[in-house]
């Protein structure tokens, strides 16, 4: 009688905890990606810059 009673509320807490779960992973992996985009232009600006130095720019 008593697991009947407390089952729906053991669903709603497993679902609410996975669901919120995934909601933080998700913003995880976003800023995770938005910080791999930066660094790479990061360094790709770097690269080009010092490529210029190093070549152009002597008459």
């Amino acid at each position: 009688m008593m697991t009947k009673r407390y089952f729906p509320l053991a669903i709603i807490a497993l679902l609410s905890t996975t669901l919120a779960s995934c909601e933080l992973v998700q913003g995880i992996f976003k800023a995770g990606v938005w910080t791999g985009v930066i660094v790479v232009v990061l360094v790709l600006a770097m690269i080009i810059w010092l490529i210029s130095r190093i070549f152009g720019g002597r008459s």
